[in-house]
């Protein structure tokens, strides 16, 4: 059976979201990421990069988000386009663009609109200018298109949902107002039984939310370099 490791926010989010859609049998295993359960020698030696989430499918390992997707798309057959060139050219620029533009700056700017020592103006300012900018390109692009690859639900949408979900923690209050196209696809999504299910699984477990001085050790090692 297949191993989802997960922790309840948006990159493993939307692995549960896929495997809920699918129909395909797993076993969810929490890893509390605030008290440091990425970097035990168990987990790191399914993840080097010590981040959730990661998948064991039998003597398959897979990490990363995005490459979890496209696997378990490819492994299915399902919520993938059609096996043509321009089709998954299509796909790959949409998943790279989730995975190297929308993840990265969404979570930096989290990091430094929330957790970041002063001063801070600077990256804040810069981490909110990307963040804004990536998703005002996904908005455009459903502004023309009921889904991010046209008309079928894929993959790429599940993507970009992990992260919606909680765009106004990042974006702020006006998130929705200025990115409508894109409140339209989560609130499809969010609709559907199989999104219902993924929501509900942060539930099956208690995960450390404060955000103390140990947790901040383990989340942010490199302000120990800094004396903060």
């Amino acid at each position: 059976m297949i191993k989802l490791y997960y922790h309840p926010s948006p990159n493993p989010a939307k692995v549960a979201l896929f495997l809920e859609e699918s129909g395909l049998p797993y076993e969810l295993i929490p890893v509390d990421t605030r008290r440091g359960e990425q970097h035990d020698p168990a987990f790191t030696a399914i993840n080097p990069n010590a981040k959730t989430p990661a998948l064991v499918d039998g003597d398959v390992t897979v990490f990363d988000s995005n490459a979890i997707l496209l696997y378990l798309a490819e492994k299915t057959g399902q919520f993938i386009p059609a096996n043509t060139p321009d089709a998954h050219a299509q796909m790959y620029s949409w998943l790279m663009f989730v995975a190297t533009g929308i993840g990265p700056y969404s979570g930096q700017a989290v990091h430094f609109k929330h957790y970041a020592p002063e001063p801070k103006d600077y990256a804040v300012n810069r981490y909110d200018f990307e963040a804004w900018r990536h998703w005002r390109i996904v908005d455009a692009r459903l502004a023309q298109h009921r889904y991010m690859l046209g008309d079928e639900y894929t993959l790429v949408d599940m993507a970009v949902w992990g992260w919606a979900r909680v765009a106004p923690f990042f974006l702020g209050p006006d998130a929705w107002e200025k990115l409508p196209h894109v409140k339209r696809l989560l609130d499809e999504i969010n609709a559907r039984p199989a999104a219902q299910r993924a929501e509900a699984l942060k539930a099956r477990h208690t995960y450390k939310t404060e955000m103390d001085e140990d947790t901040r050790k383990v989340l942010f090692p490199q302000n120990a370099r800094l004396g903060t």
